[in-house]
């Protein structure tokens, strides 16, 4: 088997390598190389930039705005976007809901809602998970009942990823409580602006705004908002959800961290030597990194698999959170007793106050309390486990 990139691909990382150095502004990489609190602006000025360049959807095909890139050049687009500081794209509408509409839904709502996806314009969130309702996703109780033109929407959904500033959420509902609990859900979209709908803050462990809950309340949405048919939710619901925990394995953000715990491990700390001197961190350094170079060829192969991601999908969503809660352990490890000077207004872009220890001191603490979600959400990895057991080995 022959690993090394072919001399085309070679090529097109330094054409991504070029438009970075190029084109991503100086303000807007200082913000994620420093980990600052990012506007929702940010992300927008950067999405239009891509959009410009037609690089808007590195994932989507041509046919309705995107790259067409291969699954190769989409790794090495991530990759070096990643390394360069540039922020992450928004995954809500470009990784999971817009292939949903793509692949079942009808030709209007795929002319009104992919290009303010893929302009950046108009901002998704997921309305999946419920309070009695995360990993066993099936038991969703939020309502949705015809009344001719529109379903009437009851319920609530949490764990909303910047639901406070999304436009639009993708919802799984119930239509129907006959059958199996996974034959009565729909797929709908819903306005967030649309009355009788709420949105209350959940402020996590890193002090941080990120997550919300969503009430509705009696909130009427038109028939044409349904995606695909009635009652066959669960489908598109697992559809969307491979492409998600794909995307989960977040290997270019993993190497960027990677490169900023190795810079972190080299610094001396009040006169003592390097941490990276240390044969028994180093071992454990080296460990990750050749899991995080595992990962990667696996992310190739299963993203090159001509039948998509399937199943197998689990595997990458299982290996790619583990390993970035590791790297954030040894981060906090790495940076001393600094980091547990957790600041999040230093979080801020105009913050001018002491900082404890070194730049990384300044996130480590917060980014650890934040990845402690990973193996969690997306299906937790349990649940993963499961899929794999049953749907990947036939057990």
């Amino acid at each position: 088997m022959n690993l090394n990139y072919t001399p085309e691909q070679d090529a097109f990382r330094q054409e991504v390598r070029q438009f970075l150095n190029d084109k991503l502004p100086d303000d807007i990489r200082e913000q994620v190389q420093k980990r600052l609190r990012m506007p929702k602006s940010t992300t927008e000025r950067w999405q239009k930039i891509l959009f410009d360049q037609g690089w808007g959807a590195s994932n989507w095909p041509t046919e309705h705005g995107g790259t067409g890139w291969d699954a190769v050049q989409q790794l090495i687009f991530e990759e070096e976007c990643a390394m360069a500081g540039a922020p992450r794209q928004l995954d809500f509408g470009l990784r999971m809901v817009a292939p949903v509409i793509m692949t079942f839904g009808n030709e209007e709502q795929k002319q009104r809602f992919l290009p303010g996806i893929l302009s950046g314009e108009e901002w998704w969130c997921q309305g999946y998970s419920e309070p009695g309702a995360g990993s066993d996703l099936a038991s969703l109780r939020t309502s949705a009942v015809r009344d001719g033109d529109h379903y009437v929407v009851n319920g609530q959904k949490t764990w909303t990823t910047l639901g406070q500033h999304a436009e639009w959420i993708f919802c799984l509902v119930r239509t129907s409580t006959e059958g199996k609990p996974q034959e009565g859900i729909s797929f709908l979209l819903i306005h967030m602006d649309d009355p009788g709908i709420s949105v209350r803050p959940i402020i996590m462990l890193d002090g941080e705004h990120e997550i919300n809950e969503v009430y509705f309340d009696n909130v009427r949405v038109p028939v044409a908002n349904l995606v695909g048919k009635e009652n066959q939710g669960w489908t598109y619901a697992k559809f969307l959800l491979g492409h998600e925990r794909t995307g989960l394995a977040n290997v270019g953000q993993s190497k960027s961290m990677m490169a900023r715990l190795k810079a972190a491990a080299r610094e001396e700390r009040d006169g003592e030597r390097p941490l990276m001197e240390n044969p028994r961190f180093r071992d454990r350094l080296a460990q990750l990194d050749m899991e995080l170079q595992a990962l990667d060829l696996t992310v190739l192969r299963i993203l090159t698999d001509a039948k998509g991601p399937g199943p197998a999908a689990s595997i990458l969503k299982i290996r790619g959170t583990e390993l970035g809660q590791n790297l954030y352990e040894l981060l906090m490890e790495a940076t001393g007793h600094d980091a547990m000077a957790h600041l999040p207004e230093a979080l801020d872009a105009d913050y001018n106050g002491p900082r404890p220890g070194s730049e990384n001191a300044t996130i480590a603490a917060g980014e650890y309390f934040n990845m402690r979600k990973l193996t969690i959400f997306g299906g937790s990895n349990e649940i993963q486990r499961g899929i794999i057991s049953k749907l990947v080995l036939g057990l």
